[in-house]
């Protein structure tokens, strides 16, 4: 089953400055993301405009039908950063529930989980 990350492309870091910055920093991380998630298995990605967590910027979400929900954010716009989200959503789609266990994380995801949602209910 798919796992999605949605990717904040209005986030800026504290210091972003738009006279000399040509990207905020979501739309960078957002790039990095994309590349990442190219070739992994059952994760896709998909900008948004603002998930408003303005103030734990860069800030991302990872979605699966039927599964936990989890925003995650104080991101830097880097390679590195963006491999261990791509990584932690590889994990979650994995997962039947959604849950990873923690010590299956990814070290560039933790200390970044902000919330966690449970999946909708079935409809009957």
């Amino acid at each position: 089953m798919t796992t999605w990350i949605t990717i904040c492309d209005t986030c800026k870091r504290e210091g972003w400055d738009a006279a000399t910055a040509t990207l905020t920093d979501g739309e960078s991380l957002a790039a990095l993301v994309e590349q990442a998630a190219a070739d992994a298995p059952d994760v896709r990605a998909r900008r948004v405009s603002c998930l408003m967590g303005c103030t734990h910027g860069c800030n991302i979400a990872v979605q699966g039908a039927g599964k936990l929900a989890y925003t995650l954010g104080k991101f830097t716009a880097d390679a590195d950063s963006a491999q261990a989200i791509v990584d932690y959503a590889t994990l979650h789609a994995a997962s039947d529930s959604g849950q990873v266990p923690f010590r299956q994380w990814p070290l560039g995801v933790k200390g970044h989980f902000i919330t966690r949602h449970p999946p909708l209910p079935q409809d009957d």
